[in-house]
């Protein structure tokens, strides 16, 4: 039965993005902290019981990123349709993931796992703090000195992502994740096509 509860933790967490984003619509801001916070404790528990009982299975290892992914993203939306955050930190968060997945197509049918490093995981921890304090500061309409602390997490959240992006395409590169041979055959056709036109 206890090789079950990771993976049931994992599909919870997608069933709370609709609960998540309604509350933030409606604008009743302390329940979607609460719902949000629930998801975070069941990611906590999840990652925690898998490693700690060597529960960890493919679906696990493809489910669980893509929940903490979708929350985020959906989360972060709603808070620029509600005009609490800029549209450009949705946008930032957005064009990194899609490198992430580019960065994924290439390790397709490879052996290799690319563990989540420190940074990765302190812009994660950044971006679910502003969040939690952008829905508790617009529940109690925060003022003064306070007013744009989300707003500061979230610079350092977009700029620990960033350079967690930067340090991923470079190991991509670096360790030979990606064929450099072909990368130089497509600059060489790219040319050549140029040339005939």
């Amino acid at each position: 039965m206890l090789k079950y509860i990771p993976n049931a933790l994992t599909v919870l967490r997608f069933l709370l993005i609709p609960f998540i984003v309604f509350y933030i619509f409606t604008g009743n801001y302390i329940l979607a902290f609460i719902f949000f916070t629930i998801s975070g404790i069941t990611d906590i528990l999840d990652g925690f019981i898998a490693r700690k009982f060597n529960l960890i299975s493919n679906f696990g290892k493809l489910m669980d990123p893509l929940a903490d992914k979708l929350t985020q993203i959906a989360t972060l939306a709603s808070l620029v349709v509600n005009k609490i955050i800029p549209i450009w930190i949705l946008l930032i968060v957005l064009l990194k993931e899609f490198i992430m997945i580019v960065g994924a197509s290439f390790l397709y049918g490879k052996d290799v796992v690319v563990y989540s490093k420190w940074y990765g995981k302190l812009a994660t921890v950044l971006f679910y703090v502003a969040i939690v304090i952008s829905l508790l500061f617009k529940q109690y309409e925060s003022s003064g000195i306070w007013k744009n602390l989300d707003f500061g997490l979230y610079c350092l959240a977009l700029i620990a992502t960033t350079f967690s992006l930067i340090m991923y395409v470079r190991d991509l590169y670096s360790k030979g994740f990606i064929d450099k041979q072909d990368l130089k055959k497509e600059v060489t056709v790219d040319k050549r096509e140029k040339k005939k036109k």
